[in-house]
């Protein structure tokens, strides 16, 4: 099974290569609430998008009027963007909000609307559709399943956590072994993204992002080491290693939920949903590279050994690209 995962690494390393910036599908966040009758409080959070500031842009209804001057806050993580409107009287249910620019990026931007008798709406604008329409309450099943859709799409767009995964299906041996290591890896970042959600814990993005880049590269030694026949601590206990860095990937999936600004009360149903939608998607990933990793087995598909070979040097040099290039970005240059 390994070398026809070693092949699928060599493609979807190429396939990472064109996005090797990693992961940066953060989501942002737009938060409406009802001030008074035909008077909002509105926030708009655009996460940074590798370095620069957000492409996508807010758009409102044309005839809603700016109260007062609008003000701007530089983050570490996101610009946000705050201003009161009113509304002129008018309903704003069934109006529509635009996001211009969100269909050049893969970042989803979650919509919150809170009115004064404590009813809300939440709703996702993603770059296949950069608009929502505000509109009344939902059933609790309709606001669980964009919770989960967001962790869904948070994970197989970070490719980052994605290689991280790959690399560890290139070391493990045997069914019960990969069965064990997944497993310590969701246990270990479910663990961190419900302690960081819930306020418990904090990393800070920039630094988190090399650390996670530094993991990766860690791996790229380990996956030849395997190949050539060789043992180490990462290669006889990968459940061991999945489990102290999915403690530090977790806290990467954490930063796709807190930057939507949900309300407390909301947290810990968010956290659920949301999770089983980062898991969903690590688990379409791994069962998608065994099949492929089968379908090559079976059809008796001859690799050259150079094919064989690069993968784990691509893990490495991957990890060492995005981990100089995130120092950086941390230190400044960028």
């Amino acid at each position: 099974m390994r070398r026809m995962l070693n092949i699928i690494f060599l493609f979807l390393g190429l396939v990472f290569i064109g996005t090797a910036s990693g992961h940066e599908s953060q989501p942002g966040s737009l938060e409406i609430k009802e001030l008074e009758p035909g008077r909002y409080d509105i926030t708009w959070r655009a996460p940074i998008y590798y370095g620069n500031p957000h492409p996508a842009q807010l758009v409102l209804p044309e005839d809603w009027q700016t109260i007062g001057q609008p003000s701007k806050r530089h983050m570490a993580e996101a610009i946000v963007f705050h201003r009161v409107i009113a509304t002129g009287g008018k309903s704003i249910e069934g109006r529509v909000i635009r996001f211009p620019g969100l269909e050049s990026t893969i970042t989803d931007v979650f919509v919150r609307l809170t009115r004064l008798d404590g009813s809300s709406m939440s709703t996702v604008a993603r770059p296949t559709k950069p608009r929502v329409e505000l509109r009344g309450e939902r059933p609790w099943h309709a606001t669980a399943g964009e919770y989960l859709g967001l962790g869904f799409h948070h994970i197989l767009m970070g490719v980052d956590h994605l290689l991280f995964v790959l690399g560890l299906l290139l070391i493990v041996k045997g069914r019960m072994m990969l069965l064990k290591t997944i497993t310590s890896f969701t246990v270990a970042h479910s663990i961190t993204l419900a302690i960081a959600t819930l306020g418990y814990a904090h990393a800070p993005l920039q630094p988190l992002n090399a650390a996670i880049a530094l993991s990766i590269l860690f791996l790229g030694p380990e996956v030849v080491r395997a190949r050539r026949g060789e043992t180490s601590l990462t290669i006889k206990f990968p459940w061991l290693v999945a489990f102290v860095f999915g403690l530090l990937h977790g806290f990467g999936f954490a930063s796709g939920l807190s930057t939507t600004g949900m309300p407390k009360a909301e947290l810990p149903w968010a956290l659920l949903w949301f999770n089983v939608g980062v898991e969903l998607g690590q688990l379409v990933f791994v069962f998608l590279a065994l099949a492929l990793a089968w379908s090559f087995r079976t059809l008796d598909i001859r690799w050259p050994r150079w094919a064989q070979a690069l993968p784990g040097y691509t893990v490495g040099s991957l990890g060492a690209y995005w981990t100089i290039q995130r120092t950086v970005i941390l230190l400044g240059g960028f």
